[in-house]
């Protein structure tokens, strides 16, 4: 993905358990069109935040023992975050890709998700590990953009942030990712160049 300096190859895990015969074990890579299928296609990635500047507010609400209006302002700022990442998503829905330019749904069919295309985060279910948001952050060149930074963790700094990846397949949906196997561990760990104990704390809790 991505183009010239900033090209980079993406990695995400494929579920391993045990399933009935009619599901598959899916991974995020089978909602993008193979090479080998000649089509052209696309996957979109996005950070934004709600969060810069609150921290002296925060500071002097926690000072004055005002935890209350401390809890609110963080809560509203992740309300805020989150309400910018879906706003943003109906936008390249309608806009940007254009996809689905015509989509008329109410705020009970938006809360429920029933429009085509997703936005899974790394670190979250579908995409569990969180060292993937690294290669997000280089192309959107995320930090300088936004300001969001990524700590040693991979958590995003201001913590009211929200990122992740554009998938516009219909049938696209959100599912989670759990009890990595041995041998797509091994595979994954070659593929980053990771030695075992990294890739044992990145990998241990979804094993």
């Amino acid at each position: 993905m991505g183009g010239g300096a900033s090209a980079v190859e993406l990695y995400h895990l494929r579920q391993q358990s045990k399933k009935s015969a009619k599901l598959p074990n899916q991974s995020l890579t089978d909602y993008v069109a193979t090479e080998a299928s000649g089509k052209a296609d696309y996957l979109g990635g996005f950070a934004v935040t709600a969060g810069i500047g609150i921290e002296p507010y925060l500071k002097a609400f926690e000072e004055a023992g005002d935890d209350y209006s401390a809890i609110m302002l963080k809560a509203l700022a992740d309300r805020l975050a989150e309400a910018f990442a879906e706003r943003m998503h109906e936008r390249v829905r309608k806009e940007f890709w254009g996809y689905a330019a015509d989509e008329r749904i109410d705020n009970d069919a938006l809360i429920a998700e029933e429009y085509r295309g997703i936005r899974p985060a790394p670190g979250y279910p579908a995409c569990p590990e969180h060292t993937e948001k690294v290669k997000l952050w280089k192309l959107l060149d995320a930090e300088a953009n936004t300001g969001i930074q990524l700590t040693e963790s991979m958590a995003m700094y201001p913590a009211s942030s929200v990122s992740g990846w554009y998938f516009s397949h219909p049938d696209a949906k959100y599912f989670t990712v759990r009890g990595i196997q041995d041998d797509q561990a091994e595979e994954y760990r070659r593929k980053k160049d990771w030695d075992e104990a990294t890739a044992g704390r990145w990998l241990n809790p979804i094993r």
